[in-house]
């Protein structure tokens, strides 16, 4: 699906479709602490652990917060909890559960603030995409 990028500042606008190689299309790489269509650095970063944690909005802080607090993480094959296994090791740790938990609270803090000051210092463009080119997804025909 093409994407729209708007500034609700100075209304300056980007927009985005899937490139076309043949009959692939390629997709936007998911993961990363950019934005996965725009390649802008996500709003939702904090520092945890030594590490970034980021997260896209409100609802993937709620949807780690929830796999962060489970005592018991089974392990489901649908499309919903895909994410989960591709966590890195230090977010599953549950020594490491404390500090999770608060930097998601940190971002959930920062999800209601919206000034440019507000950023956090680790919102800053790092360009570590998990992959150059992103998905490749196929248009009709045979695979």
């Amino acid at each position: 699906m093409p994407r729209r990028l708007v500034c609700a500042a100075c209304g300056a606008t980007h927009e985005w479709e899937a490139e076309v190689q043949g009959a692939a299309l390629m997709g936007a790489a998911m993961g990363g602490t950019e934005d996965p269509f725009f390649r802008q650095p996500l709003w939702l970063q904090t520092r945890c652990v030594g590490r970034i944690l980021w997260a896209y909005n409100e609802k993937h802080v709620d949807e780690l917060g929830a796999y962060a607090r489970a005592v018991l993480r089974e392990h489901l094959a649908s499309p919903t909890t895909a994410m989960f296994p591709r966590l890195p090791v230090w977010m599953k740790r549950a020594d490491n559960r404390p500090e999770v938990l608060a930097g998601l609270e940190r971002l959930r803090a920062l999800a209601a603030r919206s000034a440019p000051s507000d950023r956090s210092d680790a919102a800053h463009r790092r360009d570590d995409r998990p992959r150059l080119r992103g998905s490749t997804f196929f248009r009709g025909g045979p695979y």
